[in-house]
């Protein structure tokens, strides 16, 4: 079923995004940054639609003009104030006191859900006082709450994020819960595509069977050292008759769900080495056979190693490196194994080039878009209005819209 719903504190518009691409509908929005607003503006077909700049500003006769239109609030509130980041100053500071301005919102327009968002350290900011404020307020408007912690991490980008999501109910409607929301990364299956076995074969043999290396194989059993489980992972040759595969082999090395060694004559095995004493290989991956002529072609492995004052120790290809804390000796995590570190509204990471001379860049501002799950078309609208540095800033203080999209879908 469709909603309608209005964007408070509405940022560059993930929380829309995710919500349209749920099937519901805008028809308003709130934003004061003007930056933010150009870039939102930009994106989104707001032509029409209920406006305004500064929240504070609305009057309760404005709001009791929507009531009836609108069927769910939707705001990430400013989380400066709770932040491990900031002073954790909550509702003391200004910008705490924007959570109460939701609640007026839902005052004057009771609409059916309450769509919030916010980072993980509301829970516990004041030993949970601030959090108990909030569902106290909450229950006096007539609304049953329930939240969880989710990371973008799980959700198909590559950012370890963790928010706290809270959705309101409305004691005037049923109610049907939202939470829990499990990941919505597939677990990887078993996938057979083939059989190396002869055609003259008769019956079936799991051990001849061919992987897929989108999938999983089955568990390494104790023969495998006298025949691996085969993965199909690049190409294939001489296909004779229906899923007979004649000779499986590739040039990339074996399938990622096999890069850790096993011990005990479990190893994953390299279907092919060729033409790979000139590739790089990743500090945890298999090195191909050693030959005794090694000058000259000896394995490379491509990894960085600096001093911790510079804010991390070894990252090699694909990891994120954090430069938001280059001094902390207490914050764990600044290299991000194949997965970008929380973004903040500088943006401040980089990773390391995927070919020589390797060198540390930081992220792009199309990057950063990406690992909030932002489509490039959109990136592209906002880059025609804003600045590099207010890219960086919009991506850090987004919403992950595929997160967005995971909860709004079960808003029916």
């Amino acid at each position: 079923m469709s909603l309608t719903f209005i964007d408070l504190f509405a940022g560059v518009g993930g929380f829309r995004l995710g919500m349209e691409q749920a099937g519901h509908k805008c028809l308003g929005y709130v934003e004061i940054d003007k930056f933010a607003r150009k870039s939102y503006e930009a994106i989104h077909n707001t032509e029409g639609e209920w406006t305004a700049h500064d929240i504070t500003t609305v009057t309760n006769d404005d709001l009791r003009l929507l009531r009836g239109t609108i069927d769910v609030i939707c705001g990430g509130f400013p989380c400066q104030a709770f932040s491990i980041a900031g002073k954790r100053l909550g509702f003391a500071e200004t910008r705490g006191t924007l959570f109460f301005e939701i609640a007026r919102f839902a005052k004057e327009i009771q609409p059916q859900y309450l769509f919030l968002e916010n980072v993980k350290g509301l829970l516990n900011h004041e030993g949970g006082n601030t959090f108990r404020t909030i569902l106290s307020t909450l229950d006096e408007l007539g609304y049953d709450a329930e939240w969880q912690v989710l990371n973008s991490k799980d959700f198909g980008v590559p950012q370890n994020r963790e928010r706290v999501f809270i959705v309101g109910h409305s004691r005037r409607h049923s109610r049907r819960e939202v939470f829990p929301v499990r990941r919505s990364c597939e677990t990887p299956s078993i996938e057979i595509i083939g059989t190396v076995a002869p055609e003259t074969a008769k019956g079936t043999n799991s051990r001849q069977w061919v992987h897929s290396v989108d999938g999983i194989v089955g568990a390494l059993g104790a023969g495998d050292y006298k025949q691996p489980k085969q993965v199909l992972v690049k190409g294939m040759l001489d296909i004779k008759g229906k899923d007979q595969i004649r000779r499986v082999y590739g040039t990339e090395g074996i399938s990622p769900c096999l890069t850790t060694m096993q011990g005990g004559g479990k190893e994953p095995k390299i279907l092919d080495d060729q033409g790979r004493r000139n590739k790089e290989h990743k500090l945890h991956s298999i090195c191909p056979t050693l030959r005794a002529q090694t000058h000259g072609n000896e394995p490379k492995v491509v990894y960085v190693k600096e001093a911790t004052k510079r804010g991390y120790t070894e990252a090699q290809i694909g990891d994120s490196i954090n430069f938001s804390v280059p001094n902390s000796k207490t914050r764990r995590g600044r290299v991000g194994k194949g997965i970008a570190q929380t973004l903040d509204t500088a943006c401040n990471q980089a990773t390391i080039e995927n070919k020589p001379p390797y060198r540390i860049r930081k992220l792009t501002p199309r990057e950063c878009w990406r690992l909030q799950g932002f489509p490039d078309w959109a990136f592209d609208k906002a880059r025609e209005v804003n600045s590099d540095s207010q890219l960086y800033k919009q991506a850090g203080n987004s919403v992950t819209v595929p997160v967005i999209y995971e909860i709004a879908k079960r808003l029916v």
